[in-house]
Order: structure tokens, then C-alpha cells, then sequence
């Protein structure tokens, strides 16, 4: 941490030289950045320092960012000085923008790739992973790496709720004592907190729309296989995916246009999901009129707030303003099974994601030029090793100790894996298709296992805040390859309620 505290200080001295007068950082959107960097009211180097000077004030408090890169400004004064010599040649949609990465996407520079494990601390990765590889094509900066629910949240059975031993605790920026949600904790953070504009998080299971609907921001859970997992610390090929996390939608829609596309390193995935990519971008698709005879369900079991309470008026208030804005709203749907898809035990998705988890480490272990652990049985004998720093008492590591005791993907799995697909086709594809939805609603991430284990896309965007001020949210799922509609649908009801507010740190 000290090298962290150094390179920091180093940073907020060096703001002043590097100021951009008349520019509102705070806030800041990737519109309002390209704009300052067109009219010169900003430069990248100065976004990057404002950036490291919000995370050397706010960092010690949230605890959202593990590493701060090194290279960081001289990356953005070659952006600088790129952009000076370009004249009107068209560069890259990222290009100088500061980026922040969740800590289990890897990066081949000065930067550590641990998914915040002091097991993984010095590991050399072989290349960067396959998104960071087209955020660098983009011109984006990486400014560092993320803190995450430690090995995100699969080694403990009671969960680790935001903490890692890299990165510690991380706090909810609203109410520091309200649950931040993970695993991509830090990139919702630090986004939430203005400490970046732009991160990457990933999810299998509701790490991305979870901590995002916390912490007031918008969270995109592509596809599985529109983005590479190629190079990121993984947990399952059939539910791994990783997508942008910033404050507005049209934001993480920049981003994703970024960062989807074939990865001959994650081959059957991303060709796989290809054919969903829309020619010209996803970017067409930010519409003010977006909700315009849209047709999107409500699903029974989500929305059982106590009448009332806020978040009961909130979100009937909000379904509301989905009719209002020409959506025909269909209530009361049941997904069959519900209550075993919720179930990860019963639906049998922990049986199959703990063996897909070992053979899936293992291989990602197998492939550093260099690690001090090779195996997750490596890293469970690390972790008895260094019990105060991995809190192994608070924690312990059951999941992976059942991880490790599975012999790979067998009859059991197979079995389960056929469950998995059968509650999907039953359930809420079913349901869509029935109903010709282009969304199911719910509250918060909610509805995050029903997307998760077919590999279907969420958004999650802001909803609302409770009596003490902590943020919840909305997530809109579909059916795979529905994000233009999505994103349709989430950025015309974020233009419609502009629900979003700056985080107060309130104790």
C-alpha cells in the first residue's frame, strides 16, 4: 500500500501544474471529456491527475482501488500529444480517457492481476486480457486496477461482502455503513465516487448489476461471449462476461461498443455471440423516445416491498412512468420454478460452477509466465498459510475446498447443466417469448440468477434512494442479444427520471 500512498501524493502535487481551467471534472461524462479535449479546456493528463488526486482523498475512506498504474501519466501525455498531431484524423472513442479494471482482468504492465488474493501478489501474465487489448486500441488510459469481493466472492460460503485482503473493506460512497455489493464493488465505487468515469467489472452471478443498483450507478452484464474473457480470472465459460460500469448509460454504452467482438483466445464464446453485434454500434440505440411500444414484464416475486415504504412508492412509480413513456407494462407473470432458480443449490448451479471454476483456475494458473501459485489446491494451502491476512476465521473457504474436491465436468454436472437450460427454456424464455417481451423488470439485481445461468444480458441503472439515503436500482434483462433493446429502454427511463445524485459519504 505504500507504493500506492507514494505514487498518489506524487499525483496531487503534480495537479496544479497539470489544472484544465474551465472544465467541470466532477461528474464529468465521456461527452463532456471528448468536448473538453476538442475545444482544449482538458487534456488527458490533466483528467488523469484529477483522477489519482480523487483517489488519493477518497480511497483511504472507500476503499474502491487496489493499485494506481505507474505509467498512467506518461500514457496520457502521449494521448496529449497524439491528439495535438492528429489534426481532424479520427482517433479511437476512448482515446485518453482514463480507464479503472476490476483486479481480475489482467494487464501486461507494471500493474498486479490478483482478483484481490495477496495468493496471486507478483504473478506475470502473458498478455493483456482480450478487452484490455481493445480498450488500448481505443486509446483509453488504465489508471489502475480495482478492489472486488476477493477471488470474486466464489471462495467462502457466507461471502466476503466487498472485502479482499489486497484491497480491503470497500464502503458504500452514499452510506459508508450500507453494503457496497460485489464482487465488482470497487469499479461501482469508484465510479459511484468520481474517483474515474469509466471501469470495467465483471459478473457471473449478479456482480456486476448488484453493485451497481448499491451504488447508484449503471451497470451493462453483456451477454455471455459479446465480450472476451480472455485473460480474466475466471469462474465459469458459460456464465463469465465482462462489461463497463460508469455513471450514465450513454457512457457504458460507449464503452461497450469498446470492448465486444471475436477473441481468437475466448474462439467458441465470442464468434458464438458475434452475430449479435449490430452493424454501426450500439451507440444508435441511445434514444430519448426509447420506451415507445416497448413491451416489458413484471415478474411475481420481485417486487414484494411492504406498501408504503419507499422503495414500494418508488418503484410503483416508476412502472408508471414506463406507461407514461408508451411502454405497455404486463404484470403478474410467473417464471416457472422460480423459487429453484433462486436456489443455488437445488437448480444445481453451484454443483456445476464449482467444478467449472477448478478446471477453469487451474488453466488460467497454468498459463502465467510466472506465479507463486499454480492450482487452486495452491492457493487453499496459501490461504492456511497466511490466515490473518486471507481472514480465514471470518471467512474460511469452503467453496473452494468443495471446488477443489470435484473431479471435472461428469454425469452430475452434465445432469446439471441440462437442469440449468431446462429452468431457462421453462422459465423466463418461455415467459418472453410468450408474452413478446423485449424486458422483464426488477428491482435491484434481483432477478440476476434468472439471466445469469443462460448467459443473458442485464442493465442496471439508478432507481431511487431509501429512508437513510442508501441507493437501490432497476435492471432490465433479456433474452441474448437484446441489448439494443436494453439499452433502449434503459437510457430512455434514465433520461425520464434522472434519478441519479452525487454520493454524500454519510457515516
Amino acid at each position: 500500500m505504500s507504493r500506492l500512498r507514494l505514487l498518489l501524493l506524487a499525483a496531487a502535487l503534480a495537479l496544479a501544474a497539470g489544472s484544465s481551467h474551465g472544465f467541470e471534472f466532477h461528474e464529468a461524462t465521456l461527452d463532456a471529456i471528448h468536448l473538453g479535449f476538442k475545444n482544449g479546456s482538458l487534456t488527458s493528463t490533466a483528467l488523469v491527475r484529477f483522477y489519482l488526486s480523487q483517489i488519493s482523498r477518497l480511497n483511504p475512506l472507500v476503499h474502491a482501488v487496489i493499485e494506481v498504474n505507474p505509467d498512467a501519466l506518461r500514457q496520457a501525455a502521449r494521448a496529449d500529444a497524439e491528439r495535438r498531431s492528429s489534426g481532424d484524423r479520427q482517433i479511437g472513442g476512448l482515446h485518453g480517457v482514463p480507464v479503472l479494471l476490476k483486479d481480475n482482468i489482467a494487464t501486461r504492465d507494471q500493474l498486479n492481476t490478483t482478483a484481490g488474493s495477496m495468493a496471486l501478489l507478483g504473478s506475470v501474465v502473458r498478455r493483456d486480457a482480450g478487452v484490455v487489448a481493445r480498450l488500448r486500441r481505443a486509446g483509453a488510459v488504465v489508471i489502475g486496477k480495482a478492489n472486488m469481493d476477493e477471488w470474486a466472492n466464489f471462495r467462502s460460503a457466507i461471502g466476503t461482502g466487498g472485502w479482499s485482503a489486497r484491497g480491503g473493506q470497500g464502503k458504500n460512497p452514499y452510506v459508508l455503513s450500507s453494503p457496497p455489493c460485489g464482487s465488482s464493488t470497487g469499479p461501482a465505487i469508484a465510479a459511484a465516487a468520481n474517483m474515474v468515469a469509466v471501469t470495467l467489472g465483471t459478473e457471473t452471478d449478479g456482480s456486476i448489476l448488484c453493485p451497481s443498483s448499491l451504488n447508484s450507478v449503471v451497470g451493462i452484464k453483456p451477454t455471455v461471449g459479446l465480450t472476451s474473457r480472455a485473460g480474466v480470472i475466471p469462474i465459469s465459460p458459460r456464465q463469465d462476461t465482462v462489461g463497463p460500469i460508469c455513471r450514465t448509460v450513454a457512457d457504458a454504452v460507449h464503452v461497450l461498443d469498446a470492448i465486444v467482438g471475436y477473441d481468437e483466445l475466448d474462439a467458441v464464446a465470442t464468434r458464438a455471440a458475434s452475430k449479435y453485434i449490430p452493424e454501426g454500434g450500439y451507440t444508435q440505440f441511445l434514444k430519448i423516445d426509447g420506451l415507445k411500444g416497448k413491451r416489458i414484464g413484471v415478474p411475481n416475486g420481485f417486487f414484494d416491498f411492504e406498501d408504503g415504504t419507499i422503495r414500494q412508492m418508488v418503484y410503483q412509480q416508476h412502472l408508471k412512468t414506463l406507461e407514461r413513456n408508451g411502454v405497455v407494462v404486463i404484470q403478474n407473470l410467473d417464471i416457472a420454478d422460480l423459487d429453484v432458480i433462486q436456489n443455488a443449490t437445488v437448480s444445481g448451479e453451484l454443483a456445476v460452477l464449482a467444478a467449472e471454476f477448478k478446471i477453469s483456475l487451474n488453466a488460467y494458473l497454468s498459463d502465467l509466465s510466472f506465479s507463486p501459485v499454480r492450482s487452486l489446491a495452491d492457493i487453499i494451502q496459501f490461504n492456511n498459510a497466511h490466515p490473518d491476512e486471507e481472514m480465514l476465521k471470518q471467512f474460511g473457504q469452503l467453496i473452494f475446498l468443495v471446488s477443489e474436491n470435484t473431479t471435472g465436468i461428469g454425469s452430475v454436472e452434465k445432469a446439471a447443466i441440462q437442469q440449468l437450460d431446462d429452468l431457462t427454456a421453462n422459465g423466463v424464455e418461455k415467459v418472453m417469448k410468450e408474452h413478446r417481451l423485449d424486458a422483464i423488470v426488477a428491482p435491484d439485481s434481483s432477478s440476476a440468477t434468472v439471466l445469469a445461468i443462460a448467459g443473458l444480458p442485464g442493465i442496471a441503472v439508478p432507481a431511487g434512494y431509501d429512508e437513510q439515503g442508501a441507493p437501490f436500482g432497476i435492471s432490465f434483462g433479456g433474452l441474448k442479444g437484446y441489448e439494443p433493446r436494453l439499452i433502449e429502454i434503459a437510457y430512455a427511463f434514465e433520461q425520464a427520471t434522472k434519478v441519479r445524485n452525487p454520493p454524500m459519504f454519510k457515516q
